[in-house]
């Protein structure tokens, strides 16, 4: 039988919109490695900002919010990689995720920029986790362009 624990950060850092840890940590069935689950992240800060995402307001005071891809995704790399340094106790980095499931609110506008960042994380395409990307209608802020969770292994 495995052994589950979550993790979550500190205070310092984004929170979950609802009740669920920022990853869950799972040791193997041979007990021999950990599997770390990463919630679904986003390029949020502690203070409720979004990297990649500003807010600009008119003379007329009309908003408009400019969104940049690959500064989200960018900030959603570094995100998943502290939570999986942390979770795993220093053990395991993004290096060691093995499954990644990515969503876009615009495939077509941010394909490009998102791969862009993701393959500065993984330049050679043999060492690069088993990936998935999805088009969705929305995610939970209009600040957020991607998001993604994913699964690291070590041992």
């Amino acid at each position: 039988m495995s052994r589950s624990t979550p993790y979550f950060r500190d205070s310092a850092h984004a929170q979950g919109l609802a009740n669920y840890p920022h990853a869950r940590t799972v040791t193997s069935p041979d007990g021999k490695g950990f599997y770390i689950y990463v919630s679904g992240t986003s390029s949020r800060r502690g203070d409720g900002t979004f990297v990649g995402a500003t807010r600009t307001e008119d003379a007329e005071g009309n908003s408009s919010l400019a969104l940049d891809i690959r500064q989200q995704t960018a900030a959603v790399l570094s995100n998943i990689d502290a939570i999986i340094l942390h979770a795993s106790h220093g053990y395991a980095t993004i290096r060691d995720v093995v499954d990644a499931t990515i969503f876009l609110t615009d495939m077509k506008r941010d394909y490009t920029g998102m791969n862009e960042e993701w393959n500065k994380r993984w330049p050679d395409r043999t060492t690069a986790p088993a990936r998935t990307t999805v088009e969705v209608r929305a995610l939970p802020r209009e600040e957020i362009i991607v998001e993604i969770k994913c699964t690291a292994y070590f041992i």
